[in-house]
């Protein structure tokens, strides 16, 4: 995580001169200056390297408050080094507007977060930070403090490798063997959506939504071995692509993961 305390542009050069005395840290030097300058204006930065942090946010087209947090998943996921997900939750749907991508098994894996985490209730808009943490969607500096905090503590994890076959996906992980099991999961979403909400808090509003889940699948355990499965998109929903979570057995921390995207199923 990066941390500067005012900076001059001469002093962060000065600072960074070393670095190009050796070619061979031309790249670190370059990412010191892009992260110096995305700090002074706003915060700390992740750096591009290692399996790419996984963001779960958990919403509703009922929530009056969950449009701020619903644009900045949509910055998320244009970022090579994060896996934004979206996730919606039946939950709000009786106030007037049933939301039609919620699930009540994408409410249960948030109450099944909460319940781990020490929370006494669920919210939205929430984010869910690699399966460790979790922050207000829209309070972005906290959000990205966080996924920096896990880039820089993360720990070596499995290969994740997807490769698309005919109307099927076939997901391999790859890996040194460890004590503990770890679930692999398949998740199908759509890139983009443009709803009109005609009842409820957002009565009146277009609602812009990216990356939303359609299906959510245990397709396995992972315990060190190497792991391959074929798992077929016939009947899945999910025009955007694929992504593969593996994770901590009883919703622990995601260890890895990886997307792929692709134009329908």
């Amino acid at each position: 995580m990066v941390s500067v305390l005012s900076p001059t542009c001469d002093s962060a050069l000065s600072a960074l001169n070393p670095y190009f005395t050796d070619m061979r840290n031309l790249k670190t030097a370059l990412y010191g200056l892009a992260a110096l300058g995305l700090a002074m204006f706003g915060g700390p930065v992740a750096a591009d390297t290692g399996s790419p942090v996984v963001v779960e946010l958990y919403t509703s087209q009922g929530c009056s408050s969950c449009p701020p947090a619903e644009a900045f998943l949509g910055e998320l996921a244009k970022r090579p080094n994060v896996i934004a997900l979206e996730f919606h939750i039946d939950y709000w749907d009786y106030i007037g507007w049933k939301d039609p991508f919620a699930s009540p098994d994408y409410t249960a894996r948030q109450r099944a977060y909460s319940a781990r985490m020490g929370e006494r209730y669920v919210y939205t808009p929430q984010m869910v930070i690699q399966g460790q943490t979790h922050e207000v969607g829209s309070k972005r500096y906290l959000v990205e403090k966080k996924i920096a905090l896990i880039r820089d503590n993360a720990s070596p994890g499995p290969e994740v490798v997807l490769k698309k076959v005919d109307n099927s996906v076939q997901v391999t992980v790859n890996g040194k063997p460890g004590d503990d099991a770890y679930d692999v999961f398949f998740v199908t979403f759509d890139a983009k959506h443009e709803t009109k909400i005609l009842r409820g808090e957002s009565r009146g509003k277009v609602l812009l939504n990216t990356n939303v889940v359609r299906a959510f699948e245990h397709i396995g355990r992972w315990t060190g071995d190497s792991f391959q499965e074929l798992v077929s998109l016939a009947g899945k929903k999910g025009d955007g692509g694929c992504a593969v979570i593996v994770q901590k057995a009883n919703q622990g921390p995601i260890t890895a993961a990886a997307v792929m995207a692709y134009k329908g199923s």
